[in-house]
Parts: structure tokens; C-alpha cells; sequence
């Protein structure tokens, strides 16, 4: 299969782990090295972007990219885990909503607040996974975490359900921001249906199922849904190179670029090769000098 390196965008289904997902399409691509970029919980569905190949190394790039999910929460009850999946931690009440104090209600949880996980999550509690815990009964207590909601609209009114549109940071978790607005409103609430329909770039027009995949071979997968490493990490200014300098840089040498290049004044550019593939990554290190640091 040759140098595969690249981004492939899965549209996640339901009850599957972002584990299991990304063993799914190594399974389909033959084994190739693949990481994704953010776990989405096992209800979630939507964009799970998996690296492939030696673009894993850009991760580093999409730590604090933010995300887009359309979450159904269900008022009357909270749950152990924040959402569908969980035990009612109070008896069902029946609740009808008030849209305009639902709405009015949104406000506090925008901007950066803090906020604490889930105890059913993937934070560690003792060098140990919380879930881990929370599976054996044992008492989960998480430190809160400044994130940022961007922006949190109410998209919809029915019954005891609203459903609602969140831009936020990494590590936000949708599901606690159910549970604290259930806590607030006073009647309990928890996610019922989640879909995340953006991480950084990669938007859910971008993603591909399981199902589409499947009828694919490795190669076709590749050829059709593969997005090639040059074009991930879009916001990196690019500088394109002759082979003699890419020869230079694959040793790990220094590059120079020019005054008039979108890079010139970047701490960090990106490297084209004469081919149109992602050579490096490079740093700052002078004026206009650049030394490689994730080298392709």
C-alpha cells in the first residue's frame, strides 16, 4: 500500500466506542497505524477524525480546536452517567417545558465556565480512568475544568426534550452541561441523543460510515476518502520546496524562506514537497529561518 499519511473522517455510530471505531477502519485499511482526534462517547454519533499513517504525528495540532454537537437532552430525571445509558438517580417526574426560561437559563453556561465531568468518563482519578471506578461502585470525585461554550443555542422545544446546538472547547463534556441545566431548572436532565457535527476543520459533510466504507477496498477507501496530510491543519502557513532543499530538510537540516512567502513572519509553516505532499513541520528559529521538527 506504500506511504499512506492523511486523515480519514468517520461518521461514528452509536453504541461503539471511539476505541473500538478506530480498530474497525484499521481492520479495513490492512492494519495501518491510525489514532483519532477526540474520544466521542460510545451514545454519541457524528465526526470521529482518525490519522492514518504518519499523520498521527500532527495530533499535537488539534489539542484545543473546537468542537459543534446537536445534543437532545430529557428533562423529568439525571442519570448515573449524564445520559440515556445511565441509572435514573431519581424517580421520572414529568416535566413541560418553558422555552423562553429554558432559553434564559442558557445564558449562564455560556463564555468559559467551570465545569465538572462526568463520573463516568474517561478522566483520571488516582492515575485511574473515573469509569473504571464508576463500574466497580467505587466513589468518583473529579476536579472541576475551565472550558469554554462558544456559542449554545436552543434549537428546539418538545414536550419534556429540547434540542440543542453547543460550539465549545476540548474537553467540554455535552453530557454535564445536561446534568448541570437539569440541576438548575430544578427537574433533572440528561443527554438522550448526541450527534458531533464538527472537530476543528472536519465537519460532518466530510464523514464517512461504516456502511459506505465497508463495500470499499483498502485502496479505494484511500483513494476516495482519504484526506491527505498537506491538507490537514489548514491554519499552518505552507512553504513549498524544490528537492534539493526537501532532500535537506529530510536529513533534518534548516530551511530559509522568503520575505514574500505567507510564512515569513509564522513561528510555524508547514512544508510542501515538489510532489504536493507534506514534507514537515518546522519551527522558528531565526528571522525567516525554519528547523524541521515533525519530519515526514
Amino acid at each position: 500500500m506504500g506511504l499512506v499519511n492523511g486523515a480519514i473522517i468517520l461518521d461514528k455510530p452509536a453504541g461503539v466506542t471511539s476505541f473500538k471505531a478506530v480498530s474497525r477502519l484499521r481492520g479495513l485499511l490492512g492494519g495501518l497505524r491510525s489514532g483519532h482526534l477526540g474520544t466521542l462517547d460510545p451514545l454519541g454519533t457524528g465526526v470521529l477524525p482518525v490519522l492514518v499513517g504518519r499523520a498521527t504525528r500532527l495530533a499535537r495540532f488539534y489539542l484545543d480546536h473546537s468542537r459543534e454537537y446537536v445534543a437532545t437532552v430529557r428533562f423529568g430525571w439525571a442519570t448515573s452517567t449524564y445520559d440515556a445509558e445511565g441509572e435514573p438517580l431519581s424517580d421520572p417526574s414529568e416535566v413541560t417545558l418553558d422555552r423562553a426560561a429554558l432559553d434564559a437559563s442558557l445564558g449562564q453556561f455560556r463564555g468559559s465556565i467551570s465545569q465538572v465531568p462526568p463520573p463516568v468518563s474517561a478522566k483520571k482519578v488516582g492515575g485511574v480512568r473515573a469509569y473504571r471506578l464508576a463500574r466497580k461502585q467505587r466513589p468518583v470525585e473529579l476536579d472541576p475544568s475551565q472550558v469554554s461554550i462558544e456559542e449554545l443555542e436552543l434549537l428546539d422545544v418538545s414536550g419534556a426534550s429540547a434540542t440543542l446546538r453547543c460550539v465549545c472547547s476540548a474537553g467540554t463534556y455535552i453530557r454535564s452541561l445536561a446534568h448541570d441545566l437539569g440541576t438548575e431548572l430544578g427537574c433533572g436532565a440528561h443527554v438522550a441523543e448526541l450527534r458531533r457535527t464538527r472537530v476543528g476543520e472536519f465537519s460532518i459533510e466530510d464523514a464517512s460510515t461504516f456502511e459506505e466504507l465497508e463495500s470499499l477496498s483498502a485502496g479505494e477507501i484511500l483513494s476516495r476518502a482519504l484526506v491527505p496530510a498537506a491538507e490537514l491543519v489548514p491554519s499552518l502557513p505552507v512553504h513549498r520546496v524544490d528537492s534539493t532543499e526537501a532532500a535537506k530538510i529530510r536529513h533534518g537540516q534548516q530551511f530559509r524562506v522568503s520575505p514574500f512567502s505567507a510564512g515569513s513572519s509564522a513561528r510555524i509553516v508547514k512544508a510542501i514537497d515538489p510532489r504536493g505532499e507534506l514534507l514537515c513541520v518546522a519551527r522558528a528559529v531565526g528571522p525567516r529561518m525554519f528547523h524541521p521538527f515533525v519530519v515526514f
